[in-house]
């Protein structure tokens, strides 16, 4: 096989030749963004899951969705430690250039304006790069306007004056958030407010953010009617139809074609999570002499594929932790198995596991949530971000 012409492409976001099976969430986000256009209520969107399931590439094609529709659009990346002011303001200043070409001027200097009052009450600590730091806005800050200082009092109003100019122009704005967990407590809080106040006025502004299994729990901690501002969308693995789709589509593109067998070889493989079918479909096309793809050259092919896992998708992260870390890590994997490897284990069986009281073991804990090693869907309950990682562990010993 061609290796130049190979259609599979792993990567972290990276958009697969053939997004199978997400056309369930593609189609209701049609119908959520002809509603707020529309004046409609309607809530905003969360999409969880683990890692490598596409949640990423998903809120990319949603946003794609919106820019066709000619929303304005803005996308940031939440990350720990991190304030939300000047990421925000960078990805709304975007929006408000894509709706400013059919606006008013004067309302979309006015709303520029205000996002740049917003950008410069950022409370970082570094006072000197807080004054040099610059949202690339030419019109002038608008005093008063939310420019207090307080993120949730100032998000209200930044999103209500976005609302009433996407409003004036008969469009929306769409604000993507990915890595939504990482948000800071006080950032959370100020967003869930944020959301309240656009779905009681109506105004066609809505947020979607993208994270891992526990972002609902972070969003219910900051705000009890979170549980009714959002709708929350699981992503999970492919079914097998989706994930044959998701092989055959692009080899087809390519003249080329899979055995039965082998299709079934792959999902036994990658167990139907979207990256590691592009990391065995990548690695398969390049070791098969030729069309069609047999389990034969599945199986010759499977440890390139688990090799490259092991570096630049398991590994990476286990890097990452320290040893204690890496100790908490393994007992959980051999918790797993020893319950049946269920979704997730109980802490104190992980701390049983290492002969420890779990009170010791909860700084290792709480950094390998940090880290976004582990997450706790549940009180007393821990579990992977990362499908497979139980087994990579064991396997690594």
């Amino acid at each position: 096989m061609d290796p130049i012409r190979n259609p599979y492409a792993p990567g972290a976001g990276q958009r697969p030749p053939e997004l199978a099976g997400r056309d369930e969430q593609l189609s209701a986000f049609d119908v959520v963004l002809e509603r707020v256009a529309k004046g409609r209520p309607e809530r905003s969107l969360v999409l969880t899951g683990l890692r490598g399931v596409g949640k990423t590439v998903l809120l990319n094609a949603l946003r794609g969705t919106a820019v066709r529709k000619g929303w304005g659009t803005g996308k940031l990346e939440a990350r720990p430690g991190q304030g939300l002011r000047r990421p925000l303001s960078s990805a709304l200043h975007q929006a408000v250039r894509e709706l400013g070409r059919s606006g008013d001027e004067e309302s979309v200097d006015h709303v520029l304006g205000v996002i740049k009052s917003f950008a410069h009450r950022d409370a970082g600590a570094n006072a000197k790069l807080k004054d040099q730091w610059s949202p690339g806005i030419d019109a002038p800050a608008v005093r008063g306007r939310a420019d207090s200082g307080d993120i949730e009092i100032d998000l209200v109003e930044l999103f209500t004056d976005l609302g009433g100019l996407a409003a004036e122009v008969g469009k929306g704005i769409g604000i993507f958030v990915d890595e939504m967990q990482d948000l800071g407590p006080d950032d959370v809080s100020a967003l869930c407010a944020a959301c309240h106040e656009l779905s009681q006025s109506g105004l066609p502004v809505i947020v979607v953010g993208a994270g891992l299994p526990h972002l609902p729990a972070v969003l219910s901690a900051s705000k009890s009617y979170s549980e009714r501002l959002f709708r929350y969308q699981r992503i999970d693995r492919l079914a097998r139809e989706a994930a044959d789709h998701a092989l055959e589509a692009p080899a087809a593109s390519e003249d080329a074609a899979f055995e039965p067998e082998a299709l079934a070889a792959m999902y036994d493989a990658t167990g139907g999570y979207p990256y590691f079918i592009q990391a065995y479909g990548k690695a398969v096309w390049d070791l098969a002499p030729r069309s069609p793809i047999t389990a034969a050259d599945v199986a010759v092919a499977a440890p390139e594929a688990e090799s490259e896992l092991a570096v630049g998708f398991f590994g990476s992260r286990y890097e990452r932790a320290t040893p204690g870390e890496r100790d908490y890590l393994m007992a959980m994997a051999d918790v797993a198995v020893a319950l049946g490897d269920p979704d997730s284990v109980p802490s104190a069986d992980v701390a049983a596991a290492l002969g420890k009281k779990p009170q010791s073991l909860s700084p290792a804990r709480d950094s390998l949530l940090k880290k976004g090693l582990v997450y706790s869907g549940e009180r007393g309950r821990i579990a992977f971000t990362v499908p497979h990682f139980g087994r990579y562990l064991r396997e690594r010993g």
